[in-house]
């Protein structure tokens, strides 16, 4: 019989020493690599054997191996020229918390699982609370992305206008819900709409308007009126704080206002912006914030923190647990009192440690390092529209909401938009998305990499002019 080889801790210590060294020289060596890998389907694929080994081979040389079949097809999302979706940044601090938290395997479903990863949890979104300026009485839990804090809020918003009844009864013979967003939301809320069953036609766009885009309190209202009149049952409103096309803000003291009055549970998606929250002048932006029944935020975007990492924040847990938890026997703990489980307010039951990725970013910059960074990129960022601007084929579409802004070439179609965002990505020294606004696609700029300096948005502004033609 063959021995299976078996990884020792002597191995995993000089593995681990190497895989180190190996990581910063990636990172060093981002600025000099292309932003985007090449885009061939499938050429990825062809490096690796199509059948896996019968025999362990141990992991001696696994690192060239990653340099030569992985590494080429990557896209770099930590290259300090990264200007395209949102980020998705991976401190060293964050990383070497990542390392723990494997290391360590905690398995944080319910406190008596893992009494330490709970309680850490639980102050360190507090301490993420204070920072971000929103009043005692909000409590936080780690969801793993902005699409699953909503989903749990559009389940909230079901259950809760059904009287608890969705789950039991199931939606046949219920009333059709309704939820209210603007068509600035992410589509992350029209899936949630899909998988809490409550159907794509009854997410109601709300029109909007202003400089950033917002819903207008009034058309919900009467949107919510017409709605009970026609027989449907008002459910929620989601509204958004930096959407993602355009960075779009809804005034939420208005719209809070209305969900409030009209008895509907309100969430707030601010995954991209609210982390600009820790920054008191930036705090305008979601004004009225405390009248939110629930809201997100991704530290893993522009905290420096490693996805994946999502702060979902509640008034009142009450109505989501009630919402998801399930409690058979081996779930529950006996003779203490005074805990949390954290599975009760997610939809996965397992949970990873995750909390102490924000501990060691907290620890290792302080909300002074973490609102530096903020206060450069939407600075960089915005210095970099005005020279835009004063380029005549150049047209501000959207002005800049913190870090983020879009334009267009004047006069081109949304092929030749397509064709110019394809040039400047090809060309390989920084990486964007296209986004469409007010019918027209747009070149979507927004500055997040922990690694960008000045000098590289500086470059950006001059590839976009080059390659403008």
């Amino acid at each position: 019989m063959t021995e299976t080889p078996r990884l020792d801790w002597e191995e995993f210590t000089r593995l681990g020493a190497e895989i180190a060294e190996w990581g910063a020289a990636y990172h060093r060596s981002l600025p000099d690599r292309p932003v985007r890998a090449p885009l061939t389907p499938g050429a990825v694929a062809a490096r690796f054997p199509k059948a896996p080994p019968e025999q362990g081979q141990g992991l001696d040389g696994v690192l060239a191996e990653l340099d030569e079949k992985v590494v080429p097809g990557l896209t770099h999302w930590q290259h300090p020229r990264f200007f395209a979706y949102f980020p998705a940044n991976a401190t060293p601090a964050s990383m070497l918390a990542d390392f723990a938290a494997s290391i360590l395997a905690q398995q944080c479903m319910l406190w008596q699982t893992s009494p330490a990863g709970t309680e850490v949890e639980t102050l360190m979104l507090d301490w993420l609370r204070q920072g971000l300026g929103l009043p005692e009485g909000f409590h936080g839990v780690i969801q793993d992305s902005a699409s699953s804090a909503t989903l749990a809020a559009v389940l909230v918003m079901r259950e809760r206008a059904l009287n608890w009844a969705g789950n039991r009864q199931g939606l046949p013979g219920q009333q059709r819900l309704r939820i209210y967003a603007s068509d600035e939301v992410h589509t992350s809320v029209d899936r949630a709409i899909w998988v809490a069953g409550i159907g794509a036609e009854n997410l109601v766009r709300i029109p909007t308007q202003g400089p950033l885009r917002a819903m207008d309190p009034a058309a919900l209202k009467a949107q919510i009126a017409a709605d009970r009149a026609a027989g449907y049952l008002p459910a929620g409103v989601v509204a958004c704080i930096g959407g993602t096309g355009t960075g779009a803000c809804d005034r939420l003291t208005e719209v809070l206002a209305v969900a409030r009055d009209e008895g509907l549970y309100s969430h707030v998606d601010a995954a991209w912006a609210g982390a600009a929250m820790i920054c008191p002048e930036f705090r305008s932006l979601w004004e009225g914030i405390e009248a939110a029944d629930s809201l997100v935020l991704n530290p893993h975007k522009w905290m420096g923190v490693q996805f994946d990492f999502s702060a979902h924040y509640l008034k009142d847990p009450e109505p989501l647990v009630k919402t998801l938890a399930i409690q058979p026997e081996y779930l529950k703990t006996h003779g203490k009192d005074g805990f949390i489980n954290y599975s009760e307010w997610s939809v996965p039951l397992g949970r990873r440690f995750r909390a102490l990725k924000l501990w060691f970013v907290l620890r290792a910059y302080g909300l002074e390092g973490l609102r530096a960074v903020i206060r450069d990129h939407t600075r960089w960022s915005q210095a970099l529209a005005e020279e835009l601007r004063a380029d005549p084929r150049v047209e501000i579409v959207t002005e800049p909401v913190l870090s983020l802004f879009t334009f267009a070439l004047k006069g081109a179609d949304d092929s030749a938009m397509i064709d110019y965002v394809n040039r400047v990505n090809e060309d390989g020294r920084i990486y964007v998305t296209q986004g469409r606004t007010q019918g027209r696609i747009v070149v979507r700029f927004s500055v997040g990499s922990f690694a960008c300096t000045e000098a590289d948005v500086q470059l950006a502004g001059q590839v976009l002019k080059q390659m403008a033609g």
